[in-house]
């Protein structure tokens, strides 16, 4: 689904990303995690279009979209979040929804029929997807921040994604809401087969959710691999993890 191969990117001289290695297979869940600093928000941005490499190769479904503005790479597939919120926060969450719906339908500039007729049935079903249906005619800022991060992964599903890219998305979120969050991950993955690759500071939730793990230190992949092995890796204990890790495996 996704290869990056060597990717780099310098902000006047100093190296963010440093020649990251990653894949990602149809239908996984794959975390990337790494201090802060670690170059993973400036990698998505590579991914997706926001930033243009200074070197490396970004395949996704075997097409190389290396350098691709943002809105191409989601025509073909790929759609993230953000780790900030980013939200019409003055529309309700149904119009939220539907706008990015008709955005993927090509329907934005349709100056015939009227918005509130359109892709009602598409905007209704994500809405139920992710559980925000009850509260579609809420006011967006009005929601909590939990909510609202929902919405936000509810608006990239309006693009349709194969692959979802979701950037820290507990981020400030309470315990019960983080608990909803990593259900919606898992049921976004095995009920619709999508693709999810996410960063997130959140240990517990990488390692209860995360087929595999990449890590990154200083823009630099460390390791990608299956959590059992990036947990017991004595490079990423020493690098981000710690002693309570290094515990677990000598156990």
């Amino acid at each position: 689904m996704l290869q990056v191969e060597g990717i780099k990117k310098s902000f006047s001289g100093f190296r963010a990303v440093d020649g990251v290695r990653l894949d990602v297979k149809p239908g996984e869940i794959v975390a990337v995690i790494g201090p802060n600093g670690a170059g993973k928000t400036t990698l998505f941005n590579l991914i997706t279009g926001i930033l243009k490499p200074d070197d490396g190769r970004i395949l996704f479904k075997g097409e190389d979209i290396t350098g691709l503005p943002a809105h191409r790479i989601c025509k073909r597939g790929m759609t993230r979040s953000f780790q900030v919120v980013n939200i019409f926060s003055r529309l309700t969450v149904f119009e939220n929804v539907r706008i990015a719906v008709l955005s993927q339908q090509g329907k934005t500039f349709d100056f015939v029929r009227p918005a509130r007729k359109l892709a009602n049935p598409e905007t209704i079903r994500i809405l139920e997807n992710v559980g925000l249906f009850d509260q579609r005619d809420h006011v967006s800022g009005s929601l909590s921040h939990g909510d609202q991060k929902v919405l936000e992964i509810a608006i990239a599903l309006g693009g349709k994604p194969e692959l979802l890219i979701l950037d820290e998305p507990t981020a400030g979120m309470s315990p019960e809401e983080t608990g909803r969050c990593i259900d919606l991950i898992r049921h976004l993955s095995a009920q619709l087969g999508l693709t999810i690759l996410f960063c997130e500071h959140d240990m517990e939730l990488v390692f209860a959710i995360a087929q595999r793990i990449m890590v990154m230190v200083r823009g630099v992949t460390i390791l990608q691999d299956l959590p059992g092995a990036v947990r017991c890796n004595q490079a990423v204990q020493d690098a981000y993890l710690g002693e309570n890790e290094s515990t677990v495996c000598s156990t």
